[in-house]
């Protein structure tokens, strides 16, 4: 019983000393990689860079005793951090207190949202958005987050907007009054990032490039010459405390708390699975929910912000030799001892290189492989992915993500509705009987149509299934029966019930038949329920098309 309520204490109570090793290096080289990312993500978010590190401790404790994952690394992220941005900036200007007091009220919402998902056993709603949606979104979201740090790379003041071209173009009308030395910064820092993780992997580019860049300004003295730094970070622990709220507040933050509820827990499992998956334990979607809805609560207590486990990072957790849970606990205590004793190492830091270290970490999410795997697959799951990514680039992250999940319901609604029907010929050589579109040696039963349905039957999607019938009927007037292979039919609803119940009485009428064969337990089951094994005795019992031929009388 405690272990459901704690899974975290299943690889406490096991715990094995070879994994000690592991579990510190996870730990401290994840906070080594944490704390330049926490800052920058927070500053990406609108907010003060001691509230990234403020959410990289407690949440991250929280979640290791909660969660189901050994290695997720949960934390401020880049996708989240944006979606905040662009969900409470309408609201309060960002980096006001009023806009903290918002973001704390976010974080608690996302929280509660992710428990009561959680609790209630509904992981499985989220299976509704598809992937080529979500991979849609984060490759936009990747280019809108990379661009929105411009104005920090290059120096320069850009307003916010929701579409990339017409950032890209106020960027370019103030080219000539970016800062040379900011720029410097950000692109040296970028080259840096990218050179070390290609060629020496196993030191913390992030790092290198805070203390050069922090160097820099410190001994050339370049916050004179017009270099933003950070300036002074707050030490010490985070206040405990509940947000402040309102019921307009709360309507008003409400679309983007599920947003990031659910894009957030997606983002978290999606990784949480394929480490599990290679470890050969089991995450489950509801336990993931908890975990991450506390950790939300308590990041909203403990003046953070909303969390995720992080694709990068958890990747990183993973390759440093996580073991379990404990490296997370690692990560959080050396980022309290940080904020202990060494913000006011963190004084001289240009935000050029925070801007530098979120540009290359999204540029990883730009999945152009996918999109051209899906096209090759199937052209309109390839179309789902353009058409969310088009919208997240051009009309804002909120309109985009929902406008592909609308457009991928649609897609899956008009599939419901156009179910595959089959008309069956025999094939001599193979005993079998297939469809004729694919096999031409297939041969067709004279004044008999064998139609094989390949899909549930249910309102949405039996006129269509009876428009079929009637065409047959009408197209082939020395056509006697048509057989319904039910084999591919797994479910029934009354709709479905009523129209197939007219069709058997009109055409009994004219002296044609329709019969049933192979039909599946759950289906037999709804039939009898409406009494057609007594109604339609003889017509229906088929358990083979061969079967359902020899009850036909010439």
């Amino acid at each position: 019983m405690l272990k459901k309520l704690f899974p975290g204490l299943e690889w406490m109570l096991t715990y094995k000393k070879h994994d000690l090793r592991g579990d510190l290096s996870a730990g401290l080289i994840v906070a080594i990689m944490l704390i330049p990312q926490g800052m920058a993500y927070a500053m990406l978010a609108g907010l003060p860079p001691v509230i990234g590190l403020y959410a990289s401790t407690i949440p991250l404790i929280v979640y290791a005793l909660f969660g189901s994952s050994r290695q997720l690394a949960v934390g401020p992220v880049a996708m989240v951090s944006l979606l905040v941005l662009t969900g409470v900036q309408g609201l309060a200007e960002p980096g006001s207190s009023e806009y903290i007091s918002l973001v704390l009220l976010l974080a608690l919402m996302v929280g509660v949202i992710q428990l009561v998902l959680g609790l209630l056993k509904l992981g499985f709603v989220t299976e509704f958005i598809s992937h080529a949606v979500i991979s849609g979104f984060t490759s936009a979201a990747a280019i809108v987050i990379g661009l929105s740090q411009l104005k920090h790379l290059l120096g320069i003041n850009l307003p916010s907007t929701e579409n990339v071209f017409e950032l890209l173009y106020r960027a370019f009308l103030q080219i000539n009054s970016m800062n040379f030395y900011t720029f410097l910064i950000g692109i040296t820092s970028i080259i840096i990032l990218i050179v070390m993780k290609k060629w020496i992997p196993k030191i913390p580019a992030p790092l290198v490039v805070v203390v050069y860049s922090t160097l820099l300004v410190y001994i050339f003295d370049l916050h004179e010459k017009g270099v933003s730094i950070i300036g002074e970070v707050p030490g010490g622990l985070p206040i405990v405390s509940l947000p402040a709220w309102s019921m307009e507040a709360i309507s008003a933050l409400m679309p983007i708390a599920i947003t990031i509820a659910i894009i957030g827990f997606v983002e978290s499992f999606a990784m949480a699975k394929v480490i599990a998956t290679k470890e050969k334990y089991k995450v489950h979607a509801n336990r993931e929910l908890i975990g991450l809805g506390l950790a939300n609560v308590s990041a909203s207590t403990f003046s953070g912000y909303p969390v995720t486990g992080g694709f990068s990072r958890s990747a990183v957790n993973y390759g440093a030799g996580a073991r379990t849970g404990l490296a997370a606990i690692i990560t959080a205590i050396l980022i309290i001892l940080t904020l202990l004793f060494f913000t006011s190492w963190f004084y001289y830091m240009p935000t050029a290189v925070l801007a530098a270290i979120i540009m290359v970490a999204v540029y990883g999410l730009i999945d152009v492989k996918e999109a051209k795997h899906l096209f090759k697959i199937k052209r309109i799951d390839g179309a789902t992915l353009l058409i969310t990514f088009g919208a997240t680039l051009t009309l804002g992250i909120e309109t985009g993500i929902f406008l592909g999940i609308i457009f991928s319901l649609i897609v899956f609604i008009w599939r419901s509705a156009n179910p595959h029907v089959a008309e069956l010929g025999y094939v001599k050589e193979a005993n079998v009987y297939r469809n004729i579109k694919r096999y031409p040696e297939a041969v067709e039963k004279e004044n008999v149509s064998i139609l094989r349905i390949d899909s549930p039957m249910y309102f949405a999607n039996i006129t269509k299934i009876e428009d079929m019938i009637q065409r047959k009927f009408l197209e082939q007037p020395s056509l006697h029966t048509v057989i319904l292979d039910f084999s591919g039919v797994n479910d029934m609803d009354a709709v479905a019930i009523e129209h197939l119940n007219e069709l058997f009485t009109t055409y009994e009428s004219l002296g044609k038949n329709i019969l049933l064969c192979d039909i599946k337990g759950p289906v037999r089951d709804v039939l009898k329920r409406a009494g057609w094994y007594e109604k339609y005795k003889g017509k229906i019992e088929s358990h083979s098309i061969d079967e359902a031929l020899a009850t036909i009388k010439e």
